[in-house]
């Protein structure tokens, strides 16, 4: 099902995302990733002078490597338009992903080390999907897609569609499932179950 009809309107900014996974020849996986921003109209900006409609404000690419089990064996960053002249600086420090395992808590950990001043606004705006790129593109070893139990644990109540409580885990997950039909499960005999002893009663008419 398409938008809405929108409202009259002019274009006045276009960002342009891309991403690509690949597998190495040494079983390694490569993730590039490609930012630009552009605007519809002429301006001046920072230390450049005119920039001209669809010319390149800002123009960012990353490369993340990563092995089977989601490591980071190197990330390289590179800017190659911005509207300053020292913003090229701030792809600099992107080799500090090494090491990091992309896993739960991996944005906080690369936040620690990139955020604010240490890195580029729009360069750490690709490593969330990066990090989503990495695991779509490392699900095609054997391995991984058979490891469905560390699948339920990166998917489960990340979306609309992978709620808990929703068919798709009922399904594949049965064992996470937690909707209203889910069930029951029977006590487990012990201290508060005791087995009742036979009745010395039973049939004695």
């Amino acid at each position: 099902m398409p938008l809405s009809d929108p409202a009259n309107r002019k274009l006045l900014h276009n960002r342009d995302i891309s991403l690509r996974g690949y597998q190495r020849d040494d079983g390694l996986f490569d993730i590039e990733a490609d930012i630009t921003d552009s605007k519809t109209y002429q301006f001046t900006v920072g230390d450049r002078r005119q920039v001209v409609p669809g010319e390149a404000l800002h123009h960012m690419r990353l490369r993340v490597t990563v092995d089977e089990t989601l490591t980071i064996r190197a990330a390289e960053a590179v800017t190659e338009a911005a509207p300053f002249t020292i913003c090229p600086g701030g792809a600099e420090s992107f080799g500090l992903l090494a090491g990091l395992q992309i896993r739960a808590g991996f944005m906080r950990e690369a936040n620690a080390r990139l955020g604010g001043a240490a890195g580029c606004t729009h360069i750490r705006e690709l490593i969330q999907q990066v990090a989503t790129v990495a695991i779509q593109t490392a699900y095609a070893l054997p391995s991984r897609r058979r490891n469905d139990e560390a699948a339920a644990a990166r998917m489960v109540n990340s979306c609309f569609s992978y709620a808990a409580d929703g068919p798709v885990v009922k399904q594949r997950w049965p064992h996470h499932y937690t909707g209203a039909d889910r069930a029951p499960t029977a006590p487990s005999p012990g201290p508060n179950y005791p087995t009742p002893a036979p009745d010395a009663a039973a049939g004695a008419d």
